[in-house]
């Protein structure tokens, strides 16, 4: 399971790290500690919380959440396999982005809900890569 700091999940959440501390304070996002004392969030309970996040979002005052060169950093929240096909659902900042690729893709790049992934899009295609 891939786990994330809290400098790590701010930024795949759009926000400060302030912000992700204080929202890991207030018991939103569950945190444990390493060895070295730093803060953790598992990679499955960030996915929920972005999605959550993100369908919470009023859209009021907040900044436009904008790419460089049309790439989505973001966390997978879901894998849908199929026998050839698959599903993979990134929520990158407010952003929802849904890709269709194929099963071995997704086995190869080993792709799983709480995983940081970034989406490429080029008109109607997005591409997935695993970072």
């Amino acid at each position: 399971m891939q786990q994330y700091t809290i400098g790590q999940a701010a930024r795949l959440l759009g926000v400060s790290p302030d912000t992700a501390r204080r929202w890991a304070d207030a018991g939103r996002v569950a945190t444990h500690r390493d060895e070295t004392g730093r803060r953790l969030i598992d990679g499955r309970d960030l996915a929920a919380f972005s999605v959550e996040l993100a369908q919470s979002a009023t859209g009021e005052d907040e900044e436009p959440y904008t790419s460089a060169r049309n790439a989505f950093a973001g966390i997978v929240t879901a894998v849908k396999l199929g026998d050839v096909a698959a599903q993979v659902e990134i929520q990158a900042g407010p952003h929802r982005l849904v890709s269709l690729l194929t099963r071995e893709a997704v086995e190869e790049l080993g792709l799983e809900v709480g995983m940081q992934a970034t989406a490429r899009v080029k008109s109607t295609n997005v591409h997935v890569d695993r970072t």
